[in-house]
C-alpha cells in the first residue's frame, strides 16, 4: 500500500471456475478502464474449456495462466497447488492486493497465499452464509475461511454485511456492492448467442412454446438427491407434454449417470453438453421457469423476470425467496413437481413470481468495487452502498 499515489495500484485477481470467470469478467474490464489500478488476472483453470469459452466472450486473456486441472482431482490437491502457484505469482508480479471471488477451494488457497505474503485480500461476494459448515460443501467453510484472511469485504447484498457484522467483521471493512453477476448478464443478454443445438434454438425462436431450464450438478446432491431431480424432470416432461425441459447437463459423470436414465427417452426434454455462457443467457432469458442449484443462477434469473425453484434444502441466497422471485424446493421428487406444476398451471401462481425486482445487484456493482479499492489504497472515496429497497 506503500506506492506513490502517481503509480497505478497492482491488484491481483485469482479465478478459475466458469462462475468465478463470469462474475469476474466485468471487474476485469472496470479496473482496465480505471487509470488507478493495473489488474493481474491469474486463472487456476481447473473449468478449462467452459473458462475459456467466458473469457472469449468478454474478451479477456489471462496473465498467468497455473493450469492445475487434473483429472480426479481431491480438494487437498487443489488446495496445495494453487497455494503454491499463486504463492509463485505473488512472488513474482509483487501485486499490491489480491481479489478472490465466492468460495471455490481455489479461492480459499488463493485468499491464503495473499495472507501468508501479508497482502490485503480483497473477497468479492463476501458473507454468504447458509449456517450449516456441511452444506453446501465444502463451499460454506471455503467462505467463512477467507472472511477470516480478508481486509476488504464486498458483500453483494445487505444481509451478506448482517452475516458478517454477527461475525465481528469491522464494519468499516464492509461495504455492499451487488453482485457483478448482474453486471456481466445485462452485458450479455444484449447479444443473441444460439446454443448450437437446432431442437433447443428452434424452442429459443419459438415464442408459443413455453421452455423450463433445468440447471443440477451440487456436489451435496450427487446420488439420491440428484436421482430425485430427475425423476422429478421425467414425471413433468411426461404430465407436460407441450412444455419444453432444455437440460444442458454437467459434465461430471455422476450428475449423467443419475439424471440422464430418467429423461433421455422422453421427446419433450432436451439434453446438451455444458451451454457457453452467451447461449445460456439467451436460453434463460428465453425460458418461462427455471429449476436449479446454482448459486450464480439464483441471482441472475430474477433479473430477467424468472420464477426461481431451487433444488436445494437450503441457500446461501436468501433474499430471493424473501423478495418472492424464489422458492427452495429440496430434492424431493413431489415437492419439485408439485410447485414446478402449479407455476405451469396457475397464471397468478406464476405472476407472483415473475417480477423483476432483483435484490442481487443493478449492474453497478464493479463502480462500488472500484470506490472502495481507492479507498482502501487512499485513491478515492467510497460510494453509496447498494441497497435493494431503492429499486
Amino acid at each position: 500500500m506503500n506506492n506513490p499515489p502517481s503509480d497505478p495500484v497492482d491488484v491481483m485477481l485469482v479465478y478459475g471456475t466458469r462462475p468465478e470467470a463470469i462474475k469476474m469478467a466485468p471487474l476485469v474490464h472496470a479496473l482496465n478502464d480505471d487509470a488507478r489500478f493495473r489488474p493481474i488476472v491469474v486463472v487456476t483453470g481447473q473449468h478449462r474449456e467452459m473458462l475459456d469459452q467466458v473469457h472469449e466472450f468478454f474478451g479477456i486473456a489471462a496473465d498467468v495462466d497455473l493450469n492445475i486441472h487434473s483429472p480426479g482431482q481431491s480438494l487437498t490437491q487443489v488446495t496445495m497447488r494453487t497455494l503454491e502457484g499463486v504463492g509463485g505469482v505473488i512472488d513474482d508480479r509483487k501485486p499490491d492486493a489480491v481479489f478472490v471471488q465466492g468460495d471455490t477451494t481455489s479461492a480459499f488457497a488463493a485468499a491464503l497465499a495473499g495472507f501468508y505474503r501479508e497482502l490485503p485480500v480483497v473477497h468479492v461476494e463476501a458473507g454468504l452464509r447458509t449456517g450449516d459448515i456441511w452444506s453446501p460443501f465444502p463451499e460454506e467453510a471455503n467462505r467463512k475461511l477467507i472472511g477470516q484472511l480478508t481486509s476488504l469485504h464486498l458483500p453483494p447484498t445487505p444481509a451478506s454485511k448482517e452475516n458478517l457484522l454477527r461475525e465481528d467483521v469491522a464494519p468499516q471493512s464492509i461495504h455492499v456492492t451487488g453482485n457483478t453477476v448482474i453486471d456481466a448478464l445485462l452485458d450479455a443478454v444484449k447479444r443473441y448467442v444460439p446454443s448450437g443445438d437446432p431442437a433447443l434454438d428452434a424452442v429459443v425462436s419459438d415464442p408459443s412454446r413455453r421452455l423450463v431450464l433445468v440447471t443440477a450438478h451440487r456436489r451435496e446432491s450427487w446420488g439420491a438427491p440428484m436421482q430425485r431431480i430427475g425423476e422429478a424432470v421425467a414425471r413433468l416432461a411426461r404430465e407436460f407434454p407441450d412444455v419444453v425441459f432444455a437440460l444442458p447437463v454437467h459434465r461430471n459423470p455422476k450428475v449423467r449417470e443419475a439424471l440422464l436414465p430418467h429423461v433421455s427417452v422422453l421427446s419433450n426434454v432436451i439434453v446438451t453438453e455444458p451451454l457457453a455462457y452467451g447461449a445460456f443467457c439467451t436460453v434463460m432469458n428465453r425460458s418461462d421457469i427455471v429449476l436449479t442449484d446454482s448459486g450464480g443462477v439464483q441471482e441472475e434469473a430474477p433479473a430477467l423476470s424468472k420464477p426461481v425453484l431451487v433444488l436445494r434444502d437450503n441457500t446461501e441466497r436468501p433474499e430471493a425467496v424473501e423478495f418472492g422471485v424464489a422458492r427452495l424446493v429440496g430434492t424431493d421428487s413431489d415437492r419439485i413437481y408439485a410447485e414446478a406444476a402449479r407455476l405451469l398451471n396457475d397464471a397468478d401462481a406464476y405472476a407472483a413470481m415473475a417480477h423483476a425486482v432483483n435484490p442481487y445487484g443493478d449492474g453497478r456493482a464493479c463502480e462500488r468495487i472500484l470506490a472502495a479499492t481507492a479507498a482502501l489504497f487512499g485513491r478515492g472515496e467510497t460510494v453509496d452502498d447498494f441497497d435493494p429497497s431503492r429499486q
